[in-house]
C-alpha cells in the first residue's frame, strides 16, 4: 500500500527539495491552464513530440526562452496574453452650461473623469494598466447640510446660525450657480444618564428660567433646498435644548444624514455636511451606560423628520462612519471650537475628505469656515476602489500639476487641484491565479466626495485556447482514458502515468519495475528517477538547466569534461556525459581550438616556423625557442650580435671574418649611408633591428638588419663611426691647480673666521670680568700721615 501511495505522489509532484528554480518548473504543472496561472513568463509547449524519453509532463511548461532552447517551435507554445478594452469612454466636461441650447446640464450630464467603463483580461502575474484623468467641472453644483449641535452651551451661536442661510446663498453663488442647504439638529440619547429623565426635564432640560426644547437624539428640520429665507425662517425658529454630560450624540445624526439620502434629499452632486459643535462625541460601545448594547445597523430610521432608534441602538463606531460617508460621497466639514479643534482634528485624520475648521465662541466666523473648508476639500482629488476580488492587487501612480509624480499611497491623490484642472492617474491591476468560480468581477473605482465612478469588468484567464480544442477519450491516451489537450493527456479519473496508461488501484510494482531497470541491473531508473507505471519518470534538479533523460534516466546534461570550470569548455553542449563540440573545437571538454591565429607570428608565419600549432598554442620543435609562437630563445645569440662579424668586414673590412668574408657573408645585400641618422626608422620597414656595435679600436659603428617580404635581407650601415677621444690635459692641469688654490684659500678663511671667534669670545669675557671687580677701600697699614698732632700735657682746656 505505502508503494502504492509513493506513486500517486510522484504523479502529483516531487518533493520541494527536486523542485526547479524558476517559478514555472517549480509548479509542475500537468496542463496548460495549470501552467499559465504560475507567471506571465510561463508557457506551454502544446508539440506533441516535445518530450523526451524519461521527461515529464510538467516539462512542458517553463518560461518562452527555455521552451525555445529546449526545441519547442514558438509556434506551439501557448502563451495567452492580457488586454484592456475601453467600453465608455465619455469626454470630460468644461461647462456645466455645454447643452447646445445653452441649458445648463443635469447633475448625471456632467463627466469628470474619464474613461467610464472598462473590461481588464487579466493573466496571472501579468499587470494590465490603463490611465484615468480626472478634470473638476466649471460651476459644478452643491448640496449642503449644516447639522448643528443644539444643546445649552450653543444657544449664542444659534442667534448667529439663524441669517445664515440667505448670507451662505449668496457666498456660495460665487462658486456654483445650483446651490442648495438644508439644516439639521441633534442633542443627545434620550436615555439617562445622557439626559434627565424626571417629567419636567423632559419637558424643559434647562433650569427654570430658561425656556429650553424637550430634548432629542437627531431632527431633520429642513430638507435640501434652493431657498435660503426658508433656511433664515425654519431655522429662526429652533430653540435650544439640553443634557447631562458633555459629549453629544453627534455620531447618530451623522449617521442618519449619511443614509437618508431621500429624506434629506440629496443629489447626485457635491454633497457638503457642516457639522458645528463645541463638545466632544460618543462612539460605539458608550450606549452600554445606558443600558444599549446592540450595535448600529446603518440604516436610516427617521419618522416625522426625527431619529426614532436612539434609544434602540448604540453609537455607531469611526469606522462605521468612514463607510457610510464614503459609500454616500459626502464631504464632512467639523466646525468646532478651538477646545476641541485637536480631537477633531484626529477624527479628521481618520476620515477621508474631511476637514476641520475653528469656530468663534458665537459661530461668527461659519461663513467664511465653510468656504475654506470646501475649497480645500475640493483642490483634493482621491481614488477609493471597491473590495478587490481574491487574489488581484491594483497599484497607482498619480501625475498630477507641474510635473509632479507620486507611486504607493500617495499614488491615490492630487492636491491644489482648481477648477478646470486635468490631471492623470496611471492604474495597474494584476491577477495572481484565478479566483475559485472562475467568473468575471466587478471592481469600482471613484474619486471621494464625487458621485462618479469607473466600473471596471475583470475577466480571468484561466485556460489556454487549446483547451477548447480538446479530444475526450482520445486513443492516444492510452484508448480513451483521458482527454487529448494542448499536447499532452489530461488523465480521467481514477488514471495515472504520463499518457493515462496506469490506474491506481491496478498497479503491480513488481512487475512493473523491472521495466526500468538497465540491461537487467538492480537500480530503477539509474537512481536518478522513479519508475511509474513501468516507465522511468526522470528527477529535477535544483538547477533547471540540468536535467536528467533517457529511456532509463541513464543519461544527463551536467556530467562532462570541464575546462576552466565550464562545462565542456563553454564550447560546447552536454549531451548523455559527452561533450559535442562547436565548429573549430575538438577534445573530450572542448577545450582545444582548432583556430590557428593565435599562433600566428609577426612575420606571418605559424609559430615562427619552428613548431606546431595544437589547441591554438605553439607546440616548439626545437626545445631552445620558447615564447607564444616561438619567437623567444634565452640561449641564442641576439641578431646584431649574430650578424655583427659579417657587417664589419663587409662594410670597413676588418673584423674576425676579413679573411672569409667572401665566402660566409654574402646572405644579405649591403647598403651604405653616411651617418646613423640617415638609417631607415622602424616605421619605415615592417621587420626591423637597429643595432650597435663595438670594434676592435674601442669605435661604435651603427646600422639596421631588415628582412623583407621575400625572406631576403637588407642591411643598412652607417660609414661615420663613433670613436672615443683621449684626454685634455690643459684643462685637466688647470683644473688641478684652480682647485689646490681654491682649498688654500678655503682653508684660510676657516683660520681667519676661527680666530675672530675666539679674539671675541675672550674679550667679551675680559670685559664681563672687569664690570664685576670689587676693590677694597681699607686703609694701606704702611701708609703714615704727613700731619702730626702734638697735645699740651698742661692745657687744661680754658
Amino acid at each position: 500500500m505505502d508503494v502504492r501511495l509513493l506513486l500517486i505522489s510522484v504523479l502529483l509532484g516531487l518533493s520541494r527539495a527536486q523542485l526547479d528554480g524558476n517559478e514555472c518548473t517549480k509548479a509542475s504543472a500537468q496542463s496548460c491552464g495549470e501552467c499559465i496561472q504560475v507567471g506571465e513568463k510561463c508557457g506551454w509547449c502544446t508539440d506533441e513530440n516535445f518530450l523526451k524519453q524519461g521527461e515529464q509532463k510538467s516539462t512542458r511548461c517553463d518560461e518562452i526562452e527555455a521552451l525555445i532552447k529546449k526545441g519547442c517551435n514558438m509556434s506551439s507554445i501557448e502563451n495567452p496574453r492580457g488586454t484592456v478594452t475601453v467600453s465608455k469612454n465619455q469626454s470630460l466636461t468644461e461647462h456645466t452650461n455645454s447643452t447646445k441650447d445653452g441649458a445648463k446640464l443635469k447633475p448625471d450630464q456632467i463627466t469628470q473623469i474619464q474613461p467610464q467603463k472598462l473590461t481588464l483580461d487579466l493573466r496571472s502575474g501579468e499587470a494590465q494598466k490603463f490611465v484615468l484623468t480626472f478634470r473638476r467641472a466649471e460651476d459644478y453644483p452643491i448640496d449642503l447640510y449644516y447639522l448643528m449641535d443644539l444643546s445649552y452651551s450653543m444657544k449664542d451661536d444659534l442667534e448667529n446660525v439663524k441669517n445664515l442661510g440667505t448670507k451662505l446663498m449668496t457666498e456660495m453663488q460665487k462658486i456654483t450657480s445650483d446651490f442648495r442647504i438644508g439644516f439639521g439638529s441633534f442633542v443627545e440619547k434620550t436615555v439617562m444618564p445622557y439626559i434627565s429623565t424626571t417629567p419636567a426635564k423632559l419637558l424643559n432640560p434647562c433650569t427654570s428660567d430658561q425656556n429650553c426644547t424637550s430634548p432629542f437624539s437627531y431632527k431633520n428640520v429642513l430638507s435640501l433646498t434652493s431657498d435660503g429665507s426658508q433656511f433664515n425662517t425654519l431655522v429662526s425658529k429652533q430653540q435650544i435644548s439640553g443634557n447631562l454630560d458633555s459629549p453629544e450624540g453627534g455620531f447618530d445624526a451623522i449617521m442618519q444624514v449619511a443614509v437618508c439620502a431621500n429624506q434629506i434629499g440629496w443629489r447626485n452632486v457635491t454633497r457638503l455636511l457642516v457639522f458645528s459643535t463645541d463638545a466632544g462625541f460618543h462612539f460605539a460601545g458608550d450606549g452600554k451606560l445606558g443600558g444599549i448594547v446592540l450595535p448600529n445597523d446603518g440604516k436610516c430610521h427617521l419618522q416625522d423628520n426625527m431619529y426614532t432608534m436612539s434609544h434602540y441602538y448604540d453609537y455607531p463606531s469611526i469606522a462605521h462612519l468612514v463607510q457610510k460617508l464614503s459609500e454616500n460621497n459626502i464631504q464632512t466639514i467639523f466646525a468646532v471650537t478651538k477646545e476641541f479643534q485637536p480631537v477633531y482634528q484626529e477624527l479628521k485624520n481618520l476620515i477621508p475628505k474631511s476637514a476641520v475648521g475653528t469656530l468663534s465662541s458665537d459661530s461668527g466666523n461659519v461663513i467664511n469656515l465653510i468656504i475654506d473648508a470646501y475649497n480645500s476639500l475640493s483642490s483634493e482629488i482621491i481614488l477609493e476602489n471597491s473590495r478587490l476580488p481574491e487574489g488581484v492587487s491594483i497599484s497607482y501612480i498619480s501625475h498630477c500639476k507641474n510635473g509632479v509624480s507620486q507611486e504607493g499611497e500617495n499614488g491615490r491623490k492630487c492636491s491644489n487641484i482648481a477648477i478646470g484642472d486635468q490631471v492623470t492617474f496611471e492604474v495597474a491591476v494584476t491577477a495572481k491565479g484565478c479566483p475559485s468560480n472562475g467568473k468575471s468581477e466587478t471592481l469600482k473605482i471613484k474619486p471621494l466626495g464625487f458621485t462618479e465612478e469607473v466600473e471596471i469588468v475583470l475577466n480571468f484567464i484561466c485556460e489556454c485556447e487549446c483547451h477548447k480544442e480538446g479530444i475526450p477519450n482520445s486513443p492516444n491516451c492510452s484508448d480513451g482514458n483521458g482527454t487529448l489537450e494542448c499536447g499532452a493527456c489530461r488523465c480521467n479519473e481514477g488514471r495515472i502515468g504520463r499518457v493515462c496508461e496506469c490506474s491506481k488501484d491496478e498497479v503491480r510494482t513488481e512487475d512493473l519495475d523491472a521495466n526500468c531497470r538497465m540491461d537487467n541491473g538492480t537500480d530503477i531508473c539509474s537512481n536518478n528517477g522513479d519508475c511509474v507505471c513501468g516507465t522511468c519518470e526522470c528527477k529535477k534538479r535544483d538547477n533547471p538547466e540540468e536535467r536528467y533523460s533517457g529511456k532509463f534516466c541513464e543519461c544527463d546534461n551536467f556530467n562532462c569534461d570541464r575546462s576552466n570550470n565550464k562545462l565542456c569548455g563553454g564550447h560546447g553542449r552536454c549531451e548523455c556525459r559527452k561533450c559535442i563540440c562547436d565548429a573549430n573545437y575538438t577534445g573530450s571538454a572542448c577545450d582545444c581550438s582548432l583556430d590557428t591565429s593565435t599562433c600566428m607570428a609577426s612575420n606571418k608565419q605559424i609559430c615562427n616556423g619552428r613548431g606546431t600549432c595544437e589547441c591554438g598554442t605553439c607546440k616548439c620543435i626545437d626545445t631552445k625557442f620558447q615564447g607564444q609562437t616561438c619567437e623567444i630563445c634565452p640561449t641564442c645569440p641576439g641578431v646584431c650580435t649574430e650578424h655583427k662579424d659579417c657587417v664589419q668586414c663587409r662594410a670597413f673590412g676588418s673584423g674576425d671574418k676579413k679573411d672569409t668574408c667572401e665566402k660566409e657573408c654574402t646572405n644579405f645585400d649591403l647598403k651604405m649611408v653616411k651617418k646613423k641618422e640617415e638609417l631607415p626608422q622602424p616605421n619605415d620597414q615592417p621587420y626591423i633591428n637597429h643595432c650597435k656595435e663595438r670594434d676592435a679600436n674601442d669605435c661604435w659603428f651603427f646600422f639596421t638588419y631588415a628582412t623583407r617580404n621575400d625572406s631576403t635581407v637588407v642591411v643598412h650601415v652607417a660609414e661615420e663611426l663613433e670613436c672615443p677621444s683621449g684626454p685634455d690635459i690643459i684643462p685637466i692641469v688647470a683644473g688641478v691647480v684652480a682647485g689646490i688654490v681654491l682649498i688654500g684659500l678655503a682653508l684660510l678663511l676657516i683660520w681667519k673666521l676661527l680666530m675672530i671667534i675666539h679674539d671675541r669670545r675672550e674679550f667679551a669675557k675680559f670685559e664681563k670680568e672687569k664690570m664685576n671687580a670689587k676693590w677694597d677701600a681699607g686703609e694701606n697699614p704702611i701708609y703714615k700721615s704727613a700731619v702730626t698732632t702734638v697735645v699740651n700735657p698742661k692745657y687744661e682746656g680754658k
